[in-house]
């Protein structure tokens, strides 16, 4: 060994031990002070999420040979291209199926592990984020919004047109009560006329959008009325926000899925390209029209794919999940003993209690019967979640949009009131289980 290479050894030994020193001495810190937020290489990992434990082949019965024909020929009927099934008995997930293609052009088959854009079906995420809020104290839902004080009292918000708009509350706008006009249509699928007057060349961000709305007068007095309403939920989502310093989106995984067991939710992107690795690919009726694209380029495009701002909607509507973990989440909110809820018996009554003027928290309409329903859809996408007293519940998400819109739901619907009853004998089992049962 010459002196050169000797010398470049020795300054090389020198660099590793005083790394390993270093390491050594970060983490005897950490383990004595109970600091490990940046021990990424030793965290443990996460989950495997219970949609990529299971396979179509499970679901494979004999007794739900008419079920699926039935399925199938709807599917033909309407023109969707795929579609993804889970069925819950008591809380015990007991058939989770894909079908059709997740992805015509590369051929490829709808499985239970993919996930899809769930639309409206995103809002009983955000109602469940704000009633863990409430829970951990941080805010009530007697809390006004825009008020001198109040949650969202920024300088962003300061313009605001209608004085009516200081007095309402976060209840308002869980259950659709804020008084926001649709007069010149929905602003959160309204971008590019936005985005003339408040962001010309590029998308309204979610604070401009607030604050256009803010600059519009009511359609009535807060909490005097009822208006579907998706920019409430918007608002919503920068409450959570505010409140809890953390983004919408990590505080709704690290309160509310996480701890129901649900790991493969999340913020969806706006493009093909913007997709997960298991995300189905988005389709439109045929004859829809190109639409001028949300980002302020004026050109035009396929509406589900840049025509609408899926991620702006936050938690109106901009999460992707499958058919099995909203069970799952479903579950988790439900009240009953079987698996541990993540929110208070008095919330989960608060979120389903309504009247005929007043909507549900998080659901779209909750009976004095116990059944719970929660739609939702937009172009290349609807989704339908029917929770039943008798203890059957179920999901059905498609990745194709119909010419009836907002209404499909509703087909939906008739469909699986014919379609579940010619299954006589379900099986006795819980793919939640899947761990430990396959």
């Amino acid at each position: 060994m010459n002196r050169k290479t000797a010398k470049r050894d020795s300054k090389n030994n020198i660099l590793i031990t005083a790394l390993l020193i270093t390491i050594i001495l970060t983490l005897s810190f950490r383990l004595i002070t109970g600091d490990d937020s940046t021990l990424t290489d030793v965290e443990e990992e996460m989950p495997v999420a219970i949609n990529h434990l299971l396979t179509n082949e499970l679901s494979n019965l004999e007794e739900t040979v008419k079920m699926d024909a039935q399925i199938e020929r709807f599917m033909k009927q309407w023109g969707i291209k795929g579609a993804s099934l889970a069925i819950m008995k008591d809380e015990r997930l007991i058939y989770a199926k894909g079908y059709g293609v997740a992805d015509h052009e590369k051929e490829e088959l709808t499985q239970v592990r993919h996930i899809f854009r769930i639309a409206s079906v995103s809002k009983l995420l955000t109602a469940a984020a704000i009633m863990k809020l409430t829970e951990q104290g941080h805010i009530k839902l007697s809390d006004k919004i825009f008020s001198e004080g109040g949650v969202l009292d920024l300088p962003q918000f300061y313009n605001i047109r209608d004085r009516r708009a200081k007095s309402i509350t976060i209840e308002h706008l869980l259950r659709h009560q804020g008084g926001f006009s649709s007069r010149g249509g929905d602003p959160m699928f309204n971008f590019p006329a936005i985005s003339r007057k408040v962001s010309p060349g590029r998308a309204p961000e979610s604070d401009e959008i607030i604050s256009f709305v803010l600059g519009q007068r009511l359609g009535f007095n807060p909490g005097s009325g009822t208006r579907y309403s998706n920019v409430g939920y918007l608002i919503l989502s920068r409450v959570i926000e505010i409140v809890s310093g953390e983004s919408y989106e990590d505080f709704v995984k690290e309160k509310i899925l996480f701890p129901a067991g649900v790991y493969d939710m999340h913020i969806a992107g706006n493009y093909y390209s913007d997709k997960y690795q298991n995300e189905v690919r988005y389709y439109s009726p045929e004859n829809e029209e190109l639409t001028e694209a949300y980002n302020g380029t004026g050109i035009m495009v396929e509406r589900h794919y840049g025509g609408n701002n899926i991620k702006a909607l936050m938690g109106a509507g901009a999460w992707v999940a499958s058919p099995s973990e909203l069970l799952k989440l479903v579950a988790a909110l439900d009240g009953r003993d079987g698996v541990k809820d993540i929110l208070t018996q008095e919330s989960i009554s608060i979120m389903t209690s309504s009247t005929p003027s007043d909507l549900p928290i998080g659901w779209a309409r909750c009976t004095t019967s116990g059944e719970w329903t929660r739609t939702g859809s937009f172009s290349g996408t609807s989704a339908l979640l029917k929770y039943n007293r008798d203890g059957y519940s179920w999901v059905f998400i498609t990745n194709t949009s119909s010419w009836k819109g907002a209404g499909f739901p509703v087909q939906i619907n008739a469909l699986f009131r014919s379609a579940l009853q010619k299954v006589s004998d379900w099986p006795e089992r819980d793919l939640f289980d899947v761990r430990t049962q396959y």
